[in-house]
């Protein structure tokens, strides 16, 4: 499911990432000055391709008795990758680093490969914190989480990097840097290991990170990507905006703040796919159950790299972020290819629909060592838009054939262990083998096995080099949006064209899933009827796209039964005449019905280019009202209509901004911020969390603060409270629900939050840090919060919020009571 974001303007030019040859002319003409900062750094721009790795391909060349595969291999060599800088020998090279080339040798590589004046990125992974992955033994590093290693980790790592990258002679290399895989976001959810414990209370990773965004981001020609995971690890809604809050802090605290980094990489070295083909939809229902609540996704609702960027691209800009804020995704190895590719979801319950429908074949999504069955990516691209303004490129951080960690202990001076993740034999707490290849060598050494998997299970196809030395033609992408219109004895497909492809070939099935004959080949243009067809039968369609390299994998079945005189339904028009009315805290929705339509959906975005977020599905009414929301912000809408056949384009974007009695500001220092962490207001928890500021000149003693959350109980059982995390700890508050004597529609009970004096104090110009809150009825029953006074589903990160209040001795100093 792609979810196209508008982040800004761009004049895309495609980089000529594969057009690049090792043997570049060395002489270059010399700039006067500095080339200009650049917003997005790929743009315009060649990109460096390492001759190590190129080496260690041809290791892998000399093995294989395959031509094709050999062929494929060489053409992988032309493809930039990234420089891990994972230990200090790294920046010096030599014998210490198995041979591989110096920081400043590869620094002056680039420049031999810099043709002319056209610029050039070069990409390095910044990989040594003190105390490295606090969660994972593979890739555990050299320096200790210590106050000494974070003084080596600045002295002889950060420090020598940032001297070697400000060189005069480096000025017009555009320096990427990918800083710290896996060292923030083991700060949001492991904070049950020891190790990651000890990170975060010591303030080591946050201080590492914000030490090597200062000197790095003060040079003018770096461009610093932070880490941030990938869907599978932060795409739950609790995961996703605590990241946002953490990296939010993390980068306010460098000295340029959000200048000193161009955004974030996601995926790092993971095989999450760049997006789920036959599953659109994670709220599909099927038996009443959304498919995202199946075992494999255990309610994450973001099943891929492209959704879980644009969701992260909007939750960054609400919180503050400046709109150019650009995201990479590492496609190194979530190509997912091969002869085991599925090319339709089917079953009638969520486990069989999904497990015949993913691309992803790893038993669980937290498989992460040198995955069984996975295969290189999407090549480098430069903005490809059509997953999205908001990403810069795609990029390969992790060369395909590196190992993620040895199959067994293996002795090194690397500092990096042996993790059971890495055993193929070993049965995860999850139930399920690791899933990992066996015979694996240390982390970051070449992994031939691995390398001759990926390559065959590439996603799309890698081209084999031609006889001149440079890839030839790549096989196309695969048909999207295949659509079947029945007609009286025919069918009439549809399809959107595929970008290089000269020619299509459709096959039919009589049965779902094939075998397929092929009935039209060298069509050229992307639709096509098939005539004399059984009225009454139903038959099944895949399309693929054909040129001089050869044909793509099928696209998605869809299937069609003709029938005499009639048509089956098409997908309805946009809704026409959409019109926004502002009101007090609501905006009033309301368009022209639509023909052939049996309802609506109803999407809003707080930026005109989007994204848009769906509010609300199966509007049977041409109109609907938005309620709760905050006066004076400007909302903007879309609609689009649905029936059996699917769903519309959307609808001429409006917008209106609610006005209204505001509430009267705060007249006090301390502001009490909240944000939903339970957007769901139909299940049976509600989830808020809370941050308290303090304006003010002086300290303010937690023990002396109250907080109440205002909601309707719907439900004669108790409520019980939960803690899940807060900077203060959870030992320190105290949670209990009390019942109104006499409520209100919206507010006939509230959550009260009291602090102990092991809380400590908000020093001035401070924070509580975030508290984290769970609740739920004993009996474990759904509760309604939609009329819930303090509840707001928009508040997805922390806002100040006047329907939440804070009382200082008993005495009320924020928000209004119901």
């Amino acid at each position: 499911m792609i979810s196209v974001l508008r982040k800004k303007p761009v004049k895309v030019v495609l980089s000529a990432f594969l057009a690049l040859s090792i043997c570049l002319p060395t002489q270059m003409l010399k700039s006067s000055a500095a080339e200009a900062r650049v917003d997005n750094p790929f743009v315009g721009a060649t990109a460096y391709v390492n001759p190590d790795y190129a080496n260690l391909i041809d290791t892998s060349i000399a093995k294989v008795e395959d031509s094709e595969l050999a062929a494929q291999m060489e053409t992988i060599k032309s493809y930039p990758t990234a420089v891990w800088l994972d230990r200090i020998a790294a920046i010096h090279g030599g014998e210490q680093n198995g041979g591989r080339r110096s920081l400043e040798g590869h620094l002056d590589n680039v420049l031999a490969q810099k043709q002319g004046d056209t610029p050039i990125t070069a990409m390095f992974v910044v990989y040594n914190l003190p105390g490295r992955d606090c969660h994972a033994l593979a890739s555990n590093g050299e320096i200790p989480l210590t106050q000494a290693g974070f003084e080596r980790y600045k002295t002889e790592y950060i420090d020598v990097l940032a001297e070697i990258f400000a060189k005069p002679k480096y000025q017009d290399i555009r320096i990427v840097t990918i800083v710290e895989p896996d060292g923030l976001p083991n700060l949001v959810t492991n904070l049950n290991t020891p190790q990651c414990a000890a990170a975060n209370t010591s303030g080591l990773y946050v201080s590492s990170v914000q030490y090597a965004l200062n000197k790095l981001g003060a040079i003018p020609n770096v461009y610093n990507y932070l880490d941030i995971g990938h869907s599978g690890w932060l795409g739950w809604d609790d995961n996703r905006s605590g990241a946002v809050q953490l990296y939010t802090n993390v980068v306010r605290g460098t000295a340029k703040g959000f200048a000193s980094v161009a955004g974030f990489v996601t995926n790092t070295a993971n095989t999450t796919p760049l997006e789920e083909p036959n599953l659109p939809n994670p709220n599909l229902t099927l038996n009443g159950q959304p498919i995202r609540s199946s075992d494999f996704y255990e309610w994450n609702p973001y099943f891929d790299e492209a959704d879980f960027t644009a969701a992260l691209y909007n939750d960054f800009t609400r919180a503050g972020w400046p709109s150019s804020t650009g995201f990479l995704i590492d496609t190194s190895r979530n190509g997912w290819g091969g002869p085991e590719r599925p090319t339709m979801a089917t079953g009638s319950d969520i486990n069989t629909h999904v497990n015949t429908g993913r691309v992803d074949r790893r038993a669980h999504r937290g498989l992460w060592c040198n995955s069984l069955g996975a295969g290189i990516g999407m090549a480098p691209k430069t903005a490809p838009v059509e997953y999205g303004a908001h990403l810069d490129a795609f990029v390969w951080v992790k060369p395909p054939g590196e190992s993620d960690g040895s199959s067994s202990a293996i002795p090194n001076d690397e500092g990096k262990g042996f993790d059971r993740m890495c055993d193929p034999t070993y049965m995860t707490p999850d139930g399920v083998l690791s899933g990992a290849t066996p015979n694996a060598p240390v982390s970051g050494h070449w992994f031939h096995d691995q390398f001759v998997t990926l390559v065959k299970n590439a996603y799309p196809v890698i081209p084999a080099t031609d006889n001149g030395g440079g890839p030839g033609p790549q096989v196309p992408a695969v048909p999207a949006g295949l659509k079947a219109a029945a007609g009286d004895s025919k069918a009439t497909l549809s399809w959107t064209a595929v970008s290089g492809a000269s020619s299509y070939t459709v096959k039919r099935a009589s049965t779902s899933g094939g075998p397929y004959a092929t009935v039209a080949s060298d069509v050229t243009a992307a639709s096509f009827t098939d005539t004399g067809l059984t009225n009454g039968t139903t038959y099944y369609y895949v399309v693929s796209a054909v040129n001089s390299a050869g044909a793509s994998a099928n696209s998605a079945q869809v299937s069609v039964t003709p029938s005499g005189g009639t048509t089956q339904p098409q997908v309805p028009a946009a809704p026409a005449g959409l019109k926004a009315a502002p009101g007090d805290s609501k905006v009033d929705l309301s368009w022209g019905a639509v023909t052939g339509a049996n309802s609506y959906t109803v999407k809003r975005a707080l930026a005109s280019g989007g994204p848009f977020a769906v509010i609300a599905s199966d509007v049977t009414a041409a109109a609907f009202s938005d309620t709760g929301l905050t006066n004076g912000t400007t909302y903007y809408y879309t609609v689009s209509a649905v029936n059996a056949a699917g769903e519309s384009v959307n609808a001429a974007v409006v917008s209106a901004k609610p006005e209204g009695e505001t509430s009267p500001p705060p007249t006090g220092d301390l502001v009490l911020q909240y944000r939903a962490a339970d957007t769901n207001a139909q299940d049976n928890q509600f989830k808020p969390h809370f941050n308290i500021k303090n304006n003010g000149t002086a300290a303010v003693d937690m023990s002396e603060l109250t907080i109440r959350y205002w909601y309707t109980a719907d439900t004669s059982s108790s409520v019980s409270f939960n803690c899940d995390y807060a900077r203060p700890g959870c030992s320190s508050i105290t949670g209990k629900h009390v019942k109104l004597d006499s409520g209100s529609e919206h507010a006939d009970a509230y959550l009260e939050l009291s602090f102990s004096s092991a809380a400590g104090s908000i020093a001035a110009g401070s924070e509580s840090g975030e508290i984290q809150t769970r609740n739920h009825a004993s009996n474990w029953g759904n509760l309604d919060e939609a009329n819930d006074y303090s509840f707001d589903a928009s508040k997805t990160s922390f806002m100040n919020w006047d329907r939440v209040t804070l009382y200082q001795n008993g005495q009320l100093v924020w928000g209004i009571e119901p």
